[in-house]
Order: C-alpha cells, then sequence, then structure tokens
C-alpha cells in the first residue's frame, strides 16, 4: 500500500505544493487558488478560532448601533457580529522583497525567488480580503520597485511580481532604512530574504522599521540543499552574488557547513525574538500554508491588541 506523505494527506494540499504551484502562469489565478484552498482547509482545521472574518466583523456589544449587525451572518451562526468598515478595521500591510542574484537558486525546490513571488502574491491577495492596504517593495542592494500601500493596488503589485527578475547584491540596510524613512503611517511590514548577511548587519537593517513603530515579520527563504549542504562531487562552487569560485571537497566541509548555518538560522531567531520581531525559517519545499498560518496568526493577534 503507498504511503502519501504529510502534504498530501492534508485537504487541497496539491494547491498549495510549490511545485504544484510551478505549472501555474498567472499570478493572480496562483495566488486565489492558494488562499481559497488554504481558507477551506482551515474550516476543516483544528484552528477555527482564527476566522478568516476577523478583520470585517466583531460581535456585538451592548451599546452598538444595532443598524450595523450584520443580519447575514446571524443566520448562518445565531449570533450577532458587527460590521467593521475599512476606516475601522484595516491597515497598512508591506511585503520588502529581496531580489538579489542569490535568490535565484533553487535545488531541492523551486528557486527562492519563484517561492517568495508565491508567498508575496498569496499574502497579499489575502490581505486584500481582509481590507489592508497593500505595498511591495523590491530591492537588492538598493529599492529597485517602491508600491506604497493602497487598498487599489493589489493588480500593480502582482504586475510588479510578474516581471521582476533577480539581480545585483544583497544588502539590507541601505533599502530598508529608506523605507522606514518613507513609511509615514505604521503597519505591517514582511522581510522576505534568504538574509545572507551577518546577523548583526540584520538587525541594524531591521531595527529602524521597528523604531517607526511598524509591526515586523520576517521570513527566512532557503534551498533545503542550502541548510543541508546536500552535494556530492567535488567542484569550484560559485557565488552567485560575487561571482566568487571556491574549490570544495563536500564531505570535508559538510558538517563544519551545518554548524555555520544552523549557528546562523538560531542567531536570528534568537535576536530577533526580544525584539518583538516574528521570525520564521521557510525552505522551498514547504506548502505555502505554513506562511499563510503564520500570517494570520500574528495579524490576528495585532488585531486583538489594537
Amino acid at each position: 500500500m503507498a504511503v502519501r506523505s504529510p502534504v498530501e494527506s492534508r485537504p487541497g494540499a496539491r494547491f498549495i505544493d510549490p511545485r504544484v504551484l510551478a505549472r501555474i502562469d498567472r499570478l493572480d489565478l496562483l495566488a486565489r487558488t492558494v488562499v481559497e484552498g488554504f481558507v477551506g482547509g482551515l474550516h476543516r482545521s483544528p484552528y477555527r478560532g482564527l476566522s478568516v472574518d476577523f478583520a470585517e466583523h466583531r460581535q456585538y456589544m451592548p451599546g452598538d448601533d444595532i443598524r450595523l449587525i450584520d443580519w447575514r451572518v446571524f443566520g448562518r451562526t445565531d449570533r450577532f457580529y458587527i460590521k467593521q468598515f475599512e476606516a475601522d478595521s484595516n491597515s497598512n500591510f508591506s511585503v520588502l522583497l529581496d531580489m538579489s542574484r542569490s535568490m535565484a537558486f533553487g535545488k531541492s525546490g523551486i528557486p527562492k525567488i519563484d517561492y517568495a513571488r508565491f508567498l508575496t502574491a498569496s499574502l497579499a491577495y489575502f490581505a486584500g480580503k481582509q481590507r489592508d492596504r497593500i505595498g511591495l517593495v523590491t530591492f537588492n542592494d538598493d529599492i529597485v520597485d517602491y508600491i506604497p500601500p493602497s487598498a487599489k493596488h493589489l493588480d500593480l503589485v502582482l504586475h510588479t511580481l510578474d516581471r521582476m527578475e533577480p539581480g545585483g547584491n544583497s544588502a539590507l540596510e541601505r533599502p530598508l532604512w529608506k523605507v522606514a524613512d518613507a513609511s509615514r503611517r505604521r503597519g505591517m511590514m514582511l522581510l522576505i530574504s534568504d538574509l545572507y548577511e551577518p546577523p548583526r548587519a540584520v538587525l541594524d537593517a531591521v531595527q529602524r522599521l521597528g523604531y517607526r513603530g511598524h509591526d515586523l515579520v520576517v521570513f527566512h527563504v532557503l534551498d533545503r540543499s542550502e541548510i543541508d549542504f546536500e552535494f556530492d562531487e567535488a567542484a569550484n562552487y560559485v557565488d552567485m552574488e560575487t561571482g566568487e569560485a571556491v574549490p570544495v571537497l563536500p564531505d570535508r566541509l559538510r558538517e563544519r557547513y551545518r554548524e555555520m548555518v544552523g549557528e546562523h538560522i538560531e542567531t536570528l531567531r534568537s535576536e530577533l525574538g526580544p525584539r518583538r520581531i516574528d521570525y520564521q525559517l521557510f525552505d522551498t519545499s514547504q506548502p505555502l500554508d505554513h506562511a499563510l498560518f503564520a500570517y494570520m496568526s500574528m495579524r490576528h493577534r495585532l488585531t486583538k491588541v489594537r
């Protein structure tokens, strides 16, 4: 009897597997497929407490205007919920997307840039359904594209993602500091990058956004082979950003490499957490529902706090 993988055993999982999504050539269709499949699965999951309507309704409280009660929701749930208009419930949501040359790498899964593109499109679509204002910044060592948050910018974000190509070297400080200076209204900012910089440089770059009052999330995207060093042949390995070639004997380097990567990841996690910056590590073989649930959990928590 064939054994199904954990990914394949979940309802609708084939629609959120990045290798399957890579066959869809329209980002708007991909985003809608991912989000609707995720929401459908969420209703059948143990996470019912995180309602996908949380940004649009709140429970009726004594003293609320009864004219704002959503009677359709009452008919389905037998509970009173108040409609929240965009001005009451929406917020700014911007994705800061690393498009440096190293993001083009992909060995074990799809290229990191495509995984990041799928993530961004899906989260932008999801945020739009929650009536958030959506923005996008693409960067390498400087800002390449800047789309300020707006409720009308989903199509522009998807178009920008569709035409972007990785290039240039990665350096977080300059583009993120520019974003911090240009962002007058506080909101949620999601950084998606392979974080090919020392942890101190990453912290220095993102902290400026925190000083401006933004809620920060960091999605660290790596290919599985970059974590486990799944290489066997002795060869010259080329740095995709600098072009430098280094002769490597994988059998001799593997354990030390894994230790260094593990230390890098753990330092980022332990340093970002106390600064109230949410950190999530993803490899490009992971289904996108991991990222969607991480985003929705934080969005729900921040809405409760506010």
